[in-house]
C-alpha cells in the first residue's frame, strides 16, 4: 500500500496556491499544502480558517478558482469526488454514512457490492456475498485494523468507535494513497477514540498518506507527525509536535503569534537552556 515508492521525496498529495471565493467571502487565500506516504498530516484552525474549503478541494467536492493540486508529482483535475477517489484520495466524514442494518463486510463494498458470476450475476444480479465476505476479511487484515474481527456482525451493534474504525476501513481499502479524515473523534468516547486513533497508526504503518483535521490539540499532538496550521484562509506554518507546544499551535492559530516569532522564542529559550546548563558544570581546575 505504501504510495509513491519510486520516488518517497515526493508528496503523495500536494496543494499550490489554492484559492477559493464565495462572492467576497475568501474561502481560501494562496493555500499550500504537502502531504507524504506513511505520515499523519494534522489541519488545525479556529472556526473560519479554511480547513473545511482546504478539504473540499483536495476531496473533490468543490473546485478551487486558482491553485495547482498534484497527486504523486502529477498535477490533477477534482471536479467531483468521483475523480479524487479515482486518483486515489478517500475522505472519511464526521457523519460516517454506514448502513448500520448491514454488516461490516456488506459496509465495505457500499457502491462496490460484487454480482455471481454468470447469468445469475447479470441477469438475476445476485450480490456473490460470500466472495465479499472473504475479501473483506484479506483487506481488514492487510490494512492490519485489529478492532474488527467478525466481518459478518452487523454495524448497529459496534461501539461508536468500530463504526468509526469501518468507514475508516472502507475509505482505505481499494488502493487508496490518501486518507482525509473529518473529526474522526469528535463524538466519541475516551476508549472508543483510542480505538480510532489506533487504526490510523496501523494505515499510517501501512504507508497510507492521512490528513486529520481535529479540534482536540492533546489527539493531534499525540499522533500527527506535522500540524498545518489555517488562519483566516490562509496558511499560517506547518509545525512539528516534538519542537513546538500545544500553547504555540494555539497561538500561531488565534494570531497572538507568528510563527517565526515562536520559532525565535523556542530557539532563545532552547539557548538559555544550553547555557544554564553549561554553566552549572562542575569547572576543572587543573590540578592534578
Amino acid at each position: 500500500m505504501t504510495a509513491n515508492p519510486s520516488n518517497p521525496a515526493t508528496p503523495v498529495l500536494q496543494a499550490k496556491g489554492l484559492v477559493k471565493t464565495y462572492g467576497r467571502v475568501i474561502g481560501l487565500a494562496g493555500v499550500d499544502l504537502e502531504l507524504h506516504a506513511g505520515e499523519v498530516l494534522a489541519v488545525i484552525g479556529d472556526n473560519g480558517a479554511g480547513k473545511s474549503t482546504l478539504m473540499a478541494c483536495l476531496s473533490g467536492a468543490q473546485i478551487p478558482d486558482e491553485g495547482t493540486i498534484l497527486v504523486d508529482g502529477a498535477p490533477v483535475k477534482l471536479r467531483s469526488t468521483t475523480d479524487a477517489r479515482r486518483v486515489g484520495i478517500e475522505t472519511v466524514y464526521q457523519n460516517l454514512a454506514v448502513a448500520p442494518a448491514l454488516d461490516i463486510a456488506s459496509n465495505l463494498f457500499l457502491a462496490r457490492e460484487q454480482r455471481k458470476k454468470g447469468p445469475l450475476g447479470s441477469v438475476l444480479r445476485m450480490l456473490d456475498t460470500k466472495a465479499m465476505k472473504q475479501q473483506a476479511a484479506e483487506q481488514l487484515a492487510e490494512l492490519g485494523i485489529s478492532t474488527l474481527q467478525d466481518v459478518e456482525q452487523a454495524v448497529e451493534t459496534l461501539s461508536g468507535g468500530q463504526r468509526q474504525a469501518v468507514a475508516v476501513a472502507r475509505a482505505a481499502a481499494f488502493g487508496s494513497k490518501v486518507l482525509i479524515l473529518d473529526e474522526p473523534t469528535a463524538a466519541l468516547g475516551v476508549r472508543e477514540s483510542g480505538q480510532v486513533l489506533r487504526v490510523i497508526r496501523e494505515l499510517r504503518d501501512k504507508g497510507l498518506g492521512i490528513i486529520l483535521v481535529s479540534h482536540n490539540m492533546p489527539q493531534v499532538f499525540e499522533i500527527a507527525d506535522r500540524i498545518h496550521i489555517q488562519r483566516l484562509g490562509r496558511g499560517a506554518g506547518v509545525i512539528t509536535p516534538s519542537a513546538y507546544s500545544m500553547n504555540d499551535a494555539v497561538a500561531i492559530m488565534t494570531g497572538a503569534r507568528r510563527l517565526d516569532e515562536v520559532a525565535q522564542a523556542e530557539a532563545a529559550a532552547e539557548a538559555d537552556t544550553v547555557e544554564a546548563a553549561e554553566a552549572a558544570e562542575p569547572q576543572s581546575t587543573g590540578a592534578p
